[in-house]
């Protein structure tokens, strides 16, 4: 279920800070974060943000295509190595 409009987007307070403090410094330096839950705002735009997947930090740079969506879906918590039983691939 999605979050209601008068609410508006949910972004951790934290997160709004560090942003900010980056794009003041002006490096272009890794924000860490492991709050997968927080929306993609325009101030986010430009800002490499290392999303935490529970295991390390995937970099993601923030484009505009990106606004609106979650943190999380950029970073994918689950590997696939494939099926257990596909030997066809091997058989070549």
């Amino acid at each position: 279920m999605a979050r209601s409009v008068w609410k508006g987007p949910f972004v951790d307070g934290y997160l709004l800070k560090k942003a900010e403090t980056s794009r003041a410094s002006g490096r272009n330096e890794v924000i860490r974060t492991w709050s997968r839950r927080s929306t993609i705002l325009p101030q986010f735009v430009g800002l490499t943000f290392g999303v935490y997947n529970g295991k390390k930090f995937i970099p993601v740079l923030v484009t505009e295509d990106m606004i609106g969506h979650k943190f999380g879906e950029f970073s994918p918590t689950r590997s696939f190595m494939g099926h257990s039983g596909d030997k066809k691939a091997k058989r070549d």
